[in-house]
């Protein structure tokens, strides 16, 4: 059954008519038939004729000055097909991978020198080419040090192409392993410095990426944990000097009633809250990359609960506690007032002289302390340990800034952000507390609107430091999710900073 054509495509539609003419079949012969016609329909089949009519008019060129365009243009030819046929789309996946820009050049001292090679590339798995190799010959003739003349010998190369190099005789060596959490949100395509959009890597505030490679001192090489190809990220140092003169500003306005559980009811005057080794770099402190390390399972010491004023938390904390007495626990706040005649100590605070609460403070002890009324109140350090060493787990709702004395491998805490509703679903969860007289006080419009306000200023100013946020609409629904995100503390591997491990 000779096939006579003048294209690929034609030749294609005279196989399809040669088929419908033939005589019928049964059995095995007729599913063959149908088979083969259906491959020969494909769309895909299809386009891959038209690719080679389109190579066939033109010489295949190892390099082309537009390779981005071609690229783009196949891209937008396959959008369309990858909504029918997972093949299109893991081709139109694999175009828009950085393989297709393995190697990067520069010129020192009148040499053509490779300057970055993309990790998980060709050219990185064939490990032929290295970083500082000098490029001085393509098939015997030489490049000099324009990369416009590698360009035009790689295009006039057929088959084999030969490259003579001077390679750089770097030792080879095993890079460290290095993962870090991303604080902030980057996309390369609206990078202005990135010497390759296309070779960017994007990424969001809390992705987990793997470095793979550091040796620019701008610009890193790294892949997503998930998996996935290497690509350019923008370098600590680098971002440090792109946000080092932003302004920024990460104060809080204080409030009261976040410290002791006993400062409620009438109105009260505004505190300020001060905590052990608050450094003043909070106004400064750049949110770029923390290094991580992956842990098997493991109980933490602390379970941080943080949020705005009566959002919550402290609610949370009791029906923690009171769920099981065995593994949770708090601390008794400390405080300097004299105890009333029904207080005894250690029963809701442990009372302490005003001096020797000032000298503990002045040397350290305390996590956090404020005044009211003239009386000092506050957190002692060795009350959380206590806490930890009777085995349990010490449940805390403190001001977002003690998470800073928290967050090391002495305490190794979870923190849990408790994010405020909207206001109307925060007004009905007030109007639902008073009518159910779980609640006496009637929140106001400005006290709702001051709630939803403070949890975003918390959230903008502290969201680097949680490993979960809980919207609480419903403090049920919110309570079961927290003892979910526990016991999967005890089940599933944990990033945590490399500091609490190393």
């Amino acid at each position: 059954m000779p096939v006579a054509a003048t294209n690929s495509e034609s030749a294609m539609q005279q196989v399809l008519d040669n088929l419908g003419s033939l005589p019928s079949a049964t059995g095995a012969a007729e599913l063959d038939l149908i088979f083969l016609r259906g491959i020969m329909e494909s769309p895909i089949v299809r386009s891959l004729a038209k690719a080679h009519e389109r190579l066939e008019e033109t010489k295949l060129e190892a390099v082309r000055d537009n390779n981005l365009e071609l690229v783009q243009e196949i891209l937008r030819d396959l959008a369309q097909l990858a909504e029918q046929s997972s093949t299109a789309a893991e081709l139109a996946h694999i175009l828009q991978e950085p393989h297709f820009q393995g190697v990067t050049f520069r010129v020192e001292g009148g040499e053509l020198v490779i300057a970055r090679i993309l990790h998980g590339g060709m050219v990185a798995q064939q490990g032929l080419l290295h970083v500082g190799d000098i490029i001085k010959e393509v098939n015997g003739q030489p490049v000099g040090s324009d990369p416009r003349a590698l360009q035009e010998l790689l295009r006039s190369a057929s088959g084999s192409v030969i490259l003579k190099i001077l390679p750089s005789y770097q030792e080879p060596h095993l890079p460290r392993q290095v993962f870090v959490k991303c604080h902030f949100d980057y996309d390369p395509a609206r990078d202005s410095l990135i010497p390759c959009k296309e070779a960017g890597l994007r990424f969001s505030a809390g992705d987990l990426l793997q470095i793979v490679n550091q040796d620019d001192a701008n610009w890193w090489q790294a892949c997503h944990v998930e998996g996935g190809s290497a690509g350019l990220i923008p370098s600590q140092l680098l971002e440090e000097k792109r946000k080092a003169f932003v302004k920024r500003d990460l104060e809080l306005t204080p409030t009261s009633g976040t410290l002791c559980g006993s400062l409620s009811g009438k109105k009260k005057k505004r505190m300020m809250y001060l905590t052990t080794k608050n450094a003043e770099f909070d106004r400064h402190e750049l949110l770029i990359y923390e290094e991580v390390a992956c842990m098997p399972p493991f109980r933490r010491k602390t379970l941080v609960l943080i949020g705005a004023q009566g959002v919550g938390r402290r609610s949370l904390k009791n029906k923690l506690i009171m769920w099981d007495p065995d593994r949770y626990g708090t601390t008794v706040p400390y405080t300097s007032r004299r105890p009333k005649d029904s207080e005894r100590e250690g029963q809701g605070y442990s009372f302490v002289s005003r001096a020797e609460m000032e000298a503990d403070i002045r040397a350290g002890r305390y996590l956090e302390h404020g005044e009211y009324e003239g009386n000092l109140y506050g957190t002692r350090i060795d009350s959380i340990r206590g806490v930890v060493a009777a085995g349990k787990v010490c449940v805390l709702d403190v001001n977002p800034q003690a998470v800073k004395v928290l967050r090391t491998a002495e305490f190794v805490p979870y923190v849990v952000f408790i994010e405020a509703p909207d206001f109307e679903t925060l007004r009905a969860m007030n109007r639902a507390a008073l009518e159910s007289g779980v609640s006496t006080k009637q929140l106001t419009e400005a006290d709702l609107r001051r709630t939803v306000e403070e949890s975003s200023r918390i959230q903008r100013g502290y969201g680097h430091y949680f490993d979960l946020s809980l919207v609480n609409s419903n403090l049920e629904r919110t309570f079961r999710e927290l003892q979910a995100a526990m016991e999967k503390l005890r089940t599933e591997p944990q990033w945590v900073p490399v500091s609490w491990v190393y």
